[in-house]
């Protein structure tokens, strides 16, 4: 099946940038089933990334039945191009999915510590997507079921997602009063964060806003089921009474070999505290970046530890397996919700 991509920007008007320069920016990529005679053309830009060859704005595939949709988010500091091993694996298995960069916390503009500070801002821009989904569906709103919506995400993504399902942030990993002596001040993107979190409360009125929205809930009941992989130690900010009011059905991923976001310690905590969850560990040594794509010889070359899996494993192997696993996920629930 040819793979369709689509590309653009929308803007948040009930939020401001983080220079409050203007309305908070929403970048979306959208990949879908595209005709017969799509012309598909390789990638050309540089990229750590291995891609797919895809058709510009093509027009999309004819089915008897809208396609479904899944909403996509990246892990921390990565982009939405980072989710697109999974997007395309979707696609041929008769899906769409929709992904956005999430503002001051991706690699696609330059990274804010406001965007790693406050993660719950990523979870109102996938609901906004939805809300504003006349802009970007145009021509294809006949052949896109937008109100047969799934979400997955990577590591900060699914914590994203989860506040979409119901859980609320009781405190952030990164405040100060939360640090272990010796233990990390920041994500592996951005290793001095909790230094900066004092200053900007100080002098920045839009992060106060948003440090001022931490615990607010951002459900959002449109999403029918989620893939959670490899949930990181955000997670355990959650307030526990909330993960019980979680209906929607989740999947959780993980490698048993996970560094940045242990097994036991972040996908274990949270399977338990749901009433509908699922979790699978990956054994053979897989770790939190068996969740990104593969990578060129650009990628190796700048960051070989992204792209490295252990001898024998085939981390393409990994990717179907895990698009299998969501499908069917998200092929139950929407079986179950029109029961």
């Amino acid at each position: 099946m040819k793979l369709g991509v689509r590309e653009g920007v929308l803007y948040d008007e009930q939020r401001p940038d983080w220079d409050a320069a203007g309305p908070r920016p929403v970048r979306w990529s959208l990949w879908y089933p595209a005709t017969d005679d799509a012309r598909e053309c390789d990638i050309k830009e540089r990229s750590w990334f291995r891609k797919a060859a895809v058709a510009r704005d093509a027009p999309i595939r004819p089915s008897n039945r809208p396609y479904p949709l899944v909403l996509l988010s990246h892990g921390t500091g990565g982009s939405a191009a980072g989710l697109e091993w999974l997007a395309r694996r979707l696609v041929d298995r008769g899906f769409v999915a929709l992904g956005v960069d999430h503002h001051g916390n991706t690699g696609s503009e330059p990274y804010r510590a406001e965007g790693f500070a406050c993660l719950w801002e990523r979870a109102p821009d996938l609901s906004f997507m939805l809300d504003r989904s006349g802009d970007w569906l145009s021509d294809l709103a006949s052949r896109i079921d937008a109100d047969r919506v799934f979400a997955a995400g990577f590591s900060a993504g699914a914590y994203s997602v989860m506040l979409l399902l119901g859980a609320v942030t009781q405190f952030s990993q990164f405040e100060p009063s939360r640090l272990k002596p010796g233990g990390p001040r920041g994500p592996r993107e951005f290793p001095d964060l909790a230094d900066h979190i004092p200053s900007l409360l100080r002098t920045s009125g839009v992060f106060r806003q948003s440090w001022s929205r931490m615990s607010r809930p951002y459900r959002d009941d449109r999403i029918a089921a989620a893939l959670l992989c490899a949930p990181g130690r955000s997670v355990l900010g959650f307030d526990e009474e909330s993960l019980k009011t979680v209906e929607a059905p989740a999947l959780i991923l993980v490698g048993d070999a996970d560094k940045a976001a242990p097994a036991e310690e972040c996908s274990s905590w949270l399977h338990q505290r749901l009433t509908r969850s699922a979790l699978k560990i990956f054994g053979g040594g897989l770790g939190h970046y068996v969740f990104v794509p593969e990578g060129t010889g650009l990628g190796f070359a700048f960051a070989a530890e992204l792209f490295t899996d252990p001898p024998g494993i085939e981390r393409a192997a990994v990717h179907d397996e895990i698009a299998e696993l969501s499908v069917a996920l998200f092929r139950s629930a929407d079986v179950g919700a029109r029961a």
